[in-house]
């Protein structure tokens, strides 16, 4: 609830996750504090990992994020 509020303030913490072979864009979140998204990125990007994707960039983004969360 409160990271919904922040989010939709654009105060939510995010990252954006790009892969290749398939291309894709993630977004991971939404999160309060940006300390929080990066204890818990690593799992959503060994997921990815494990299913195969390759070259898995990642940014963290403090905005609003709405629908598609991937791309």
């Amino acid at each position: 609830m409160i990271r919904n509020f922040g989010n939709k303030l654009g105060l939510a913490w995010w990252a954006k996750i790009e892969t290749e072979q398939p291309d894709g864009t993630y977004w991971f979140g939404p999160f309060i504090t940006k300390r929080s998204l990066n204890e818990n990125m690593s799992s959503f990007i060994n997921d990815l990992s494990e299913e195969g994707y390759k070259n898995i960039k990642h940014s963290v983004v403090r905005c609003k994020k709405e629908e598609p969360l991937t791309v």
